[in-house]
């Protein structure tokens, strides 16, 4: 991804994670039960850790690799998480974990990135 396009979504991504996260709290809280709440909280606070390192990502040259992995990561894992709170579908949460993976291949690869200078 390029430093513009990683910027843009973290972005989108750290403003979209508010929005959520304020809907869970005011619109959610009396419809789901507490672990169904727990779940789309925890979507959108890790969608907000994604938000922020693509926005650090954004600023650093070299960093073309993990923006990518990061977005999908975040998008799969909260996004599995979001849709699993929502529908009580609970097939979703095999699908969380390779968001969460594909979230940490994205901060490793962020870090040698930096190593390597690439």
């Amino acid at each position: 991804m390029t430093p513009t396009r990683t910027l843009r979504s973290g972005a989108i991504l750290a403003a979209l994670a508010v929005a959520l996260g304020a809907f869970a709290a005011h619109g959610l809280k009396p419809r789901l039960d507490a672990a169904m709440l727990a779940n789309f909280e925890t979507g959108a606070r890790y969608q907000m850790y994604a938000a922020l390192a693509l926005l650090a990502l954004g600023t650093q040259t070299g960093q073309r690799r993990a923006p990518g992995f990061l977005l999908a990561g975040a998008v799969i894992f909260s996004g599995s998480l979001y849709v699993l709170a929502l529908t009580g579908v609970k097939v979703l949460g095999a699908v969380t974990p390779i968001g969460g993976a594909l979230m940490i291949a994205g901060f490793v690869l962020a870090a040698l990135d930096v190593k390597k200078g690439v």
